[in-house]
């Protein structure tokens, strides 16, 4: 207790500064802000943000970055309320029962509920941090490359199981994912490797570059060239938020269930958030003694799902926190922003950068109680900020877009690459192939190959090493576990469709 007392003072130590406290806020309004906008997202605003970023100090920019993260969890559910259309896809359920509700004239309730859910769940989700990461990561001071390899290997292989679509898409894209890692010069061999005589690619292929454009730049895209729903259903001016002490009767024990909840899966490899809104959901409907209710506007149905994603968001910075493991596209570009800032993700991060650990730790306790004061009384200008016209926002993202890479790369060859991969994460999206498991690919394969690589050089290329290990062989098992999951309802549906043939 004592040990963590002095890392929380360290921490707020840190996060406090006025520089700090003025990143954070403006990380949690750009956070909100693209979450009430549809089709912007998190991943996208980081991308953007990373060149401005890299000019800040490194607990300053994760500060910032994060804020925007945990930040959007909040903005998500007003668009969701007010037009039916979710600002984030972990808000997707929340249009259930929160557009019914802002029908009903609750708009208010709605809002005000979504509100001091996320921020009771953040709050939790955030001393949970605070108390779990050091335990994991003084388990992950004692792991080799041998357990560092299997742990990798266990989190793609795991990321299929969660990822939404088709999982022969799902494998794929990491597919394609571990391939581009691999572009670049070899660091024990110094052989250049898959660069086809570009110059630019010798040092691989740029983060910045590369997440840009399939997501910024492929968001774009899609705008411009997918309709936007015409019909967006609006509830008009909202006049107060606020609960009653009915409504709050009805809501604290869905928001506590929605919180422990989205701890846990937070944690998993996957979407994090979206995981656990569903999951809440789908638990609160079953507790519930008026189940009809859901759907139709019940409270529950936006407490629940709301305290889910906020809290299952936070806590899937344990897994990037202390064993370098992203465990969703967002938490890959935030992987990928900590490199940039030359600070591996991983266990050594406490021990060796105890001043930015525990100061994004305490940072999440002022942030959340910042966006509590950004939703509740900016309510209805939020309401306002959707009406802003794609025609506007479309050219603004392409120009930040543009303007990030170039000051990052310096180099107009890194431009093509944003919008090559631009056309190709279109390209992916209409064949219902999500992009997010070619980053989180993109990023692990680096480290899984550095990491086998060191096993076998330690072991002398005996492959037994990896069964020898009690934590390395249990992470196999496991692996093969989530792999025979996978299989067997392929080989279900092969069955059957081989009988309606030979029918």
């Amino acid at each position: 207790m004592g040990d963590l007392v002095a890392n929380l003072s360290l921490g707020f130590g840190a996060a406090v500064t006025p520089g700090n406290l003025m990143f954070c806020f403006l990380g949690t309004l750009l956070g909100t802000l693209v979450g009430v906008l549809p089709g912007l997202g998190p991943i996208t605003t980081i991308a953007l943000l990373m060149p401005f970023a890299f000019s800040l100090e490194p607990v300053t920019a994760l500060i910032m970055l994060a804020g925007v993260f945990y930040g959007s969890q909040y903005g998500g559910s007003t668009s969701a309320i007010l037009t039916n259309i979710p600002g984030e896809s972990a808000s997707v359920i929340t249009c259930l029962d929160g557009h019914p509700m802002a029908r009903q004239g609750r708009a208010g309730a709605a809002l005000a509920v979504a509100a001091w859910g996320s921020f009771i769940a953040g709050t939790v989700a955030t001393l949970l941090i605070a108390v779990a990461a050091p335990l994991m990561a003084a388990v992950a001071l004692a792991m080799t490359s041998v357990e560092y390899c299997a742990l990798m290997l266990f989190g793609l292989v795991a990321t299929v199981v969660l990822a939404s679509g088709s999982v022969l898409n799902a494998i794929c894209m990491i597919m394609v994912g571990l391939l581009l890692g691999l572009v670049g010069t070899d660091v024990n061999s110094g052989t250049q490797r898959y660069v086809f005589g570009v110059p630019l690619l010798a040092d691989g292929l740029d983060f910045v570059a590369l997440a840009t454009g399939l997501f910024g730049i492929t968001e774009v895209i899609q705008t411009m060239i997918a309709a936007r729903s015409p019909a967006a259903e609006r509830t008009g001016e909202v006049k107060s938020v606020g609960l009653t002490g009915e409504e709050w009767r009805r809501s604290w024990k869905a928001i506590l269930r929605g919180t422990g909840l989205g701890s846990l899966l937070g944690i998993l490899p996957g979407s994090g958030g979206t995981i656990a809104s569903f999951a809440s959901y789908a638990l609160e409907k079953r507790v519930s003694k008026r189940p009809e209710e859901f759907g139709k506007g019940a409270i529950e149905g936006v407490a629940a799902p709301e305290a889910a994603n906020n809290a299952g968001s936070q806590t899937s910075f344990v897994p990037l926190l202390t064993l370098g493991i992203p465990t969703n596209a967002t938490m890959a570009v935030l992987s990928g922003a900590m490199i940039v800032h030359g600070i591996q993700p991983g266990p050594k991060v406490i021990s060796e950068q105890p001043t930015l650990f525990w100061g994004l730790i305490c940072s999440m306790w002022i942030g959340n109680f910042m966006l509590l004061l950004i939703n509740l009384p900016l309510a209805k200008l939020w309401a306002r900020g959707m009406e802003i016209p794609q025609r506007i926002l479309a050219p603004a993202i392409v120009s930040i877009c543009c303007v990030g890479v170039y000051a990052v790369t310096n180099s107009f060859a890194a431009l093509a690459i944003m919008a090559g991969f631009g056309v190709v994460g279109f390209v992916l999206r209409r064949l219902d192939c999500e992009p997010a498991p070619l980053v989180l690919g993109f990023v692990l394969g680096p480290l899984l190959e550095e990491n086998f690589r060191r096993a076998m050089m330690v072991a002398k290329g005996d492959l037994g090493v990896f069964v020898s290990r009690p934590i390395s062989l249990a992470l196999l098992i496991a692996t093969a576990l989530v792999l025979l999951s996978l299989s067997l309802p392929l080989v279900r549906r092969e069955r059957s469709l081989l009988k309606e043939c030979e029918a």
